[in-house]
Formats: structure tokens, sequence, C-alpha cells
């Protein structure tokens, strides 16, 4: 059983996104077999969050996949996301707090979040803090350039400083 639901959530997977048609009827044969699957909750939940923005059908997915699950690795970053955007920002710390304790989990996506959310919330100081976080766990060269790519992006938001002039005599 575990093959043959590993075998279509793999096929579901690899549909996604180009080919929904193809990765919901894999999608859906994966969750015959077995409809606690984290993973296969979790791609339907981002399928209903990321192409169909419906995120509270979305947020019902990613529950249940938790609930199946609580120490999957996939599932926490998905739920962050879908929570940030359906504007959920205090659901969305929760589970940051929450997942920055699962071992093995990407330390650098949470941080990155967290300060996607203080951005959000408007503050661009604590957005900025967050990102030197997110910093300290990045491991390759393309994943601390996507974070200076997003303190400069902040950094540009920011109203600027004004300069005081000292007259000279």
């Amino acid at each position: 059983m575990t093959l043959t639901k590993n075998k279509y959530y793999f096929e579901a997977l690899d549909n996604y996104p180009y080919n929904l048609p193809e990765c919901l009827e894999a999608l859906n044969y994966a969750l015959s077999y077995d409809p606690e699957d984290a993973d296969s909750l979790c791609l339907m939940g981002r399928i209903y969050s990321e192409m169909l923005s419906d995120y509270e059908k979305a947020k019902l997915y990613f529950e249940e996949a938790m609930q199946c699950d609580v120490t999957n690795l996939n599932v926490p970053q998905y739920y962050i996301s879908c929570l940030i955007d359906n504007e959920d920002y205090h659901e969305a710390e929760k589970l940051i707090d929450y997942s920055l304790k699962i071992k093995g989990i990407d330390k650098a996506t949470l941080w990155f979040y967290r300060s996607l959310l203080s951005e959000k919330r408007g503050s661009c100081v604590n957005a900025l803090k967050f990102l030197d976080e997110t910093a300290k766990y990045c491991f390759t060269k393309y994943s601390l350039d996507v974070v200076k790519d997003r303190k400069k992006f902040i950094k540009s938001k920011m109203p600027k400083k004004k300069k005081t002039k000292k007259e000279t005599k």
C-alpha cells in the first residue's frame, strides 16, 4: 500500500503545477489509499492556496496534514505562506514559532517568512532584523543572494533620512 500511495503522490508532485488535471487525478488516488498522508494533504492545500487562491479551503487541508503528522518538514512552510497570503498574521507567527522547534526543518525559509510577516505588518526595521537571522541559516550562495536582494528591496521602501546641512563660514 505505501509504495502505491507513494507512486501516486510522486506522480502528482511531478505534474504540479504544470498539469493540474493529471496532478489532481494522481493526488486523489494517493488520498484514496491513505486519507491521512500529510504530504498528499499538503499538496492538495498548495493547489487550493497557490493555484486557486482559496485560502480557507487550503487551510483545512494544511490543518489536517499537520494533525496527521506534526513533525512533517514540508507542511509548515506552505501552510505559513498560505496564512500570510490570507492575512492571518497571528496564526502565521504562532506556526513559525512552533515550526522552528522541529528538528531538521529549513530554518532559513521560516525566518524569511518571519521577515515577510513583519514587512506586511509595516515594520521594515524588524523585517531587516529577521533577514539577518535568515542569513545565518543560508548554506548556498543562491539563498544568501535572495536574502541580500530582499534586504536591498526593503531598504528601498524605507523613508530616507534627511541630512542636515551644517552651514560653513
